[in-house]
């Protein structure tokens, strides 16, 4: 009997490692028939063998006949619903408890299930209770052990917590070393990563090295200062072999896509000769990251006709590229192919889709998509309320925002960011105001992205001292930030506190970019500096290396214009080097009306009808410039030609905000729900008007009520 048991054991363990569960099955039958079935070590064996198949209903089926549970009998039911994930960790904590209950002492082998089943739950007082309950049971503190409690406090975000245990380790292994430096890497610590790295290199023998190392460490750069450390660790394993697996040739292709080294990046994805999806999918991500999104389609077109199925990462690299170059036919197409794959459900899938379809101006298929979802999290929300945002829809965005409110969704950072860019669009400063005030209620603070957001608004509203005062506070400062304060200054009458604020900038180091110095310029065309606007555009060029653009060259255009000197303008208009000729011809043109000099104008404005303007407002000067020369024949011609290309004068627009509630009103517009009542009170007060300041004329049709009502409405 002996010997049939432990052939039933040993055939047992042969099934369980190549996971042969139709064997397993068969050979369970046989032990039934033969009686052994509660032979503790046949029995613990039966439920080791469901467990490690994942058959977890058999397991603890077999695993509740066992009359006399040992250790052994625990640690295989609990590991196996440990292993799992999140949906196993509750039971395989229960179980724990329940073993503790029945007085069974557990091993290093059970703890190590614990701190696995609390590291899927992110649970870290879980996790702590049981490392103080390791410590005060013997044989609890094994190398195996100790990784799985290294996991533990790194996936519940405690690096610190985690080093301690790494330190106190009497032994380590690479597993415990990869542990470590894979913490470090999630919480993006390279400086650490690698440190930790090169400290093992010594400690260990360097041809013991394995894969899960070198993915660990690679995971941890992200960044342009850090790719000749990858470089380097590429060198590495290429010496000692570690490019043979497939995770490793994937790191690095990650790796040096997220270092923004883009050609490196291709260049070792081609050298694989092994490539799976996640490959793939590194390359295409990291094109559609760096703005190359026409390479990322490429490489997913390759990726199709080589018939490797996509994970919902790569879709999401894809969505992104999409909508990055507008490509509407694509993403749709994209959207259909995910469908199919059954991801639409995904969150990251779901977030992607709303921000392609919304950079592709189809904001109306973004809010279908957002409509469909039954509870939408904080960061569909966020897209959404971003995707009116993008698309000039800032009272949608707003209005939006307060039915996330009414719901009991709590924004984030980048909500909070969309809202502003929106008050600050519509210029609502009240309501800019109160957006504060939630993100000083939610917890935000000044980071980059809200400070930068609260800066811009309050600038664009023109409240240049609260824009100051937030500009101030933020502990760090980007460029967009340096840009809204100098933007609040140049456009509220303080050009030279602008000015003083951009060397600030640069004493401070911050990079300006093509925005600042379009403040700039602004700044020098308000104060008539034309010789520091002069300075500033060519330190552009020759300091920074930007590349003039359109609204440089129509801020150099004001600047001389405003100033009078319009052959000046008219000669650097000729020279510009730009396709929009158009614009500074308008700007010309306008100054020239201003300061009453025809035939500048008249050049400006002719060029203007020969380009196909379709300002109304460029045919009416022109036309007007020739009827105060007298010169009619030219005026009927460019009003004639204005009647033939179909152009017709903007309608003038206002608002007004009474009792939190906005009315537009345009010219001739009869569509408000109080237009009887407006009419009748703009009838009274043009009465009262006539009435007391009457004065009798010749003409009958002098005062025109109906015109004078389609005026002011």
């Amino acid at each position: 009997m002996t010997s049939i048991s432990e052939s039933f054991i040993s055939l047992l363990q042969d099934f369980t490692g190549n996971k042969n569960l139709k064997k397993g099955r068969f050979l369970h039958a046989q032990i039934i028939k033969s009686g052994l079935k509660f032979h503790p070590f046949v029995a613990n064996g039966l439920v080791n063998l469901y467990s490690k198949c994942g058959c977890l209903n058999e397991a603890k089926l077999q695993f509740e006949e066992i009359q006399e549970k040992d250790v052994v009998s625990w640690n295989c039911i609990i590991n196996g619903y440990s292993k799992q994930g999140l949906p196993g960790s509750s039971l395989a904590l229960k179980l724990f408890c329940q073993m503790r209950k029945e007085n069974t002492l557990p091993n290093s082998f059970t703890m190590a299930g614990v701190f696995t089943s609390a590291s899927n739950l992110s649970s870290a007082s879980v996790g702590k209770q049981a490392h103080c309950l390791s410590v005060k049971v013997p044989n609890c503190s094994d190398v195996f052990a100790g990784s799985s409690l290294i996991n533990m406090y790194c996936e519940s975000g405690l690096v610190c917590d985690a080093r301690k245990v790494f330190e106190e380790m009497p032994k380590r292994n690479f597993v415990s070393w990869a542990t470590m430096i894979s913490g470090y890497a999630s919480v993006r610590n390279a400086v650490e990563a690698l440190e930790l790295f090169d400290l093992m290199r010594l400690e260990e023998d360097e041809q013991g090295l394995n894969e899960f190392v070198f993915t660990s460490v690679l995971s941890s750069l992200s960044s342009l200062e850090l790719v000749e450390n990858g470089k380097q660790i590429h060198c590495l394993g290429i010496k000692i072999g570690m490019l043979s697996f497939v995770s490793v040739g994937n790191a690095l292709v990650t790796m040096y896509a997220k270092c923004e080294n883009l050609d490196h990046a291709q260049g070792c994805f081609e050298s694989l000769t092994d490539k799976n999806s996640i490959t793939w999918s590194a390359m295409i991500t990291g094109y559609a990251q760096s703005g190359n999104s026409n390479m990322a389609l490429r490489y997913f077109s390759e990726m199709q006709l080589i018939g490797l199925r996509p994970t919902e990462f790569t879709l999401v690299g894809v969505l992104n590229a999409c909508g990055d170059v507008t490509a509407t036919a694509q993403g749709k197409q994209v959207h259909s192919y995910l469908v199919k794959l059954g991801f639409e459900s995904h969150i990251y899938i779901r977030t992607a889709l709303i921000n392609m379809y919304a950079k592709c101006s189809e904001i109306n298929d973004a809010r279908k998509g957002f409509d469909q979802l039954q509870e939408p999290n904080a960061a569909l929300w966020s897209s959404m309320i971003g995707g009116y945002v993008q698309n000039g829809a800032n009272e949608e965005a707003l209005s939006l925002y307060g039915r996330m409110q009414m719901e009991g969704v709590l924004p984030n950072e980048s909500t909070m960011a969309s809202v502003l860019k929106a008050c600050s669009t519509l210029a609502a400063l009240e309501q800019g105001r109160q957006i504060h005030a939630r993100t000083i209620k939610h917890g935000f603070g000044l980071e980059v992205s809200v400070g930068g957001a609260l800066s811009t608004m309050y600038a664009k509203c023109g409240n240049v001292d609260d824009c100051n005062l937030v500009f101030r506070r933020m502990h760090e400062r980007d460029v967009v930030s340096w840009n809204a304060m100098i933007y609040g200054l140049s456009q509220n009458g303080h050009g030279l506190e602008a000015l003083q604020l951009f060397e600030e900038m640069k004493l401070h180091c911050a990079k300006p970019d093509y925005v600042t110095f379009v403040n700039v310029l602004s700044a020098c065309s308000h104060l008539g500096l034309v010789e520091n606007g002069w300075f500033y555009f060519k330190s552009m060029v020759e300091d920074f290396g930007i590349k003039p653009q359109l609204k440089h060259f129509a801020c150099m255009v004001d600047l001389l214009s405003r100033c009078g000197q319009l052959q000046e303008a008219k000669e650097f208009v000729e020279s510009a080097a730009i396709h929009h000729e158009q614009c500074l011809c308008q700007i010309l043109l306008g100054s020239c009306q201003r300061f009453r000099n025809f035939e500048i104008g008249a050049y400006s404005g002719e060029r203007l009808m020969e380009l196909g303007s379709k300002d109304s407002s460029a045919y009416i000067m022109l036309s007007n410039m020739y009827a105060d020369e007298g010169k009619w024949e030219d005026m009927e011609r460019i009003r004639g030609l204005m009647r033939l290309r179909g152009i017709n004068k903007e309608p003038g627009c206002s608002w007004i905000e009474i009792k939190s509630r906005v009315s537009v009103f345009v010219a001739g517009d009869q569509m408000h729900p109080l237009i009887g009542k407006i009419h009748s009170e703009v009838r009274r007060l043009t009465k009262q008007m006539l009435d007391k300041d009457y004065k009798p004329v010749s003409d009958p049709n002098f005062y025109d009520i109906s015109s004078l009502e389609t005026e002011i409405l």
